[in-house]
């Protein structure tokens, strides 16, 4: 399986197409996945050059020993090092929540680099709501010892907020991002993540992240939001497009946080972005 390696010397698993002379398209996962994230998308990407990469301590990714480095400034950096490893000048980014805060980034760092932008659920806000939720699992194993202990669990969670998916989704999706051991399920990240988290807290108040939005303005761009999301509001999905009247969008019924791109508003809009460059 295809790594490289970082200017800070770890080894990052990444995934390529190489689709010829297709558009290169970079799709960064949310914060505790892998980029199995867009297997759902994959069937309908086969006209780009699709190109996923697991953020270090993520996934087949190397753990950072320097948990600061869990942070997307560095793994924006680590974007550019990959797109300078495959020699690619350019590329669009398909971004899933913590993947389209580093698309954020990366636009008011590395603009020349970028051909487009798509977001996934995720904008210059996040409501402490979200943030609370998030922090209840992030670096902590299920409860749940097994596949289908977790599965039915997490149908039950996600159930409110995705009324129309089918219990063998969330089968898939917890034998995707856990692994079945004697000794219950384990983390397919490190799980020093959550402690990366609580010590970025402790240093203050989250910086604006609306400049690092507005950076996206000029490229092709746009953002899916799901109806049901605890991560972007609708407020600010609706500030996003007044101060970026550029941006298009989508609000996909019957999804929370996050889609999982596969839905057909969310794939014409993912294509209507990727078509203007």
């Amino acid at each position: 399986m295809p790594n490289f390696t970082t200017s800070d010397g770890l080894s990052l698993h990444y995934t390529d197409s190489a689709q010829g002379q297709a558009l290169p398209l970079i799709c960064l996962p949310g914060l505790t996945r892998d980029g199995q994230d867009f297997r759902y998308f994959a069937p309908h990407g086969a006209r780009y050059r699709m190109i996923t990469l697991d953020a270090r301590g993520r996934g087949q990714s190397d753990p950072d020993p320097k948990i600061a480095n869990y942070n997307v400034m560095r793994e924006a950096q680590d974007v550019i090092e990959l797109m300078d490893y495959l020699g690619l000048e350019q590329a669009a980014i398909l971004g899933t929540s913590r993947g389209g805060m580093v698309a954020m980034v990366l636009a008011a760092t590395a603009k020349d680099r970028l051909s487009a932008v798509v977001l996934n659920d995720v904008g210059p806000e996040i409501p402490q709501g979200g943030i609370a939720r998030i922090m209840e699992y992030v670096g902590r194993r299920p409860a749940a010892k097994t596949y289908d202990k977790a599965a039915q669990t997490l149908a039950a969670l996600m159930a409110p907020a995705f009324p129309d998916v089918p219990p063998a989704r969330w089968r898939e999706e917890v034998e995707v991002f856990y692994d079945e051991t004697p000794d219950g399920l384990a983390l397919r990240y490190d799980p020093r993540l959550r402690d990366a988290l609580l010590e970025q807290a402790k240093a203050g108040p989250p910086p604006d992240l609306w400049p690092l939005f507005m950076a996206l303005e000029g490229l092709p761009c746009g953002v899916i939001r799901g109806a049901n999301s605890d991560v972007l509001s609708h407020e600010t999905y609706l500030e996003m497009q007044r101060r970026l009247p550029a941006l298009q969008a989508v609000e996909l019924d019957n999804r929370g946080h996050v889609p999982f791109l596969d839905e057909p508003a969310a794939l014409t809009l993912i294509h209507s972005v990727l078509d203007q460059i």
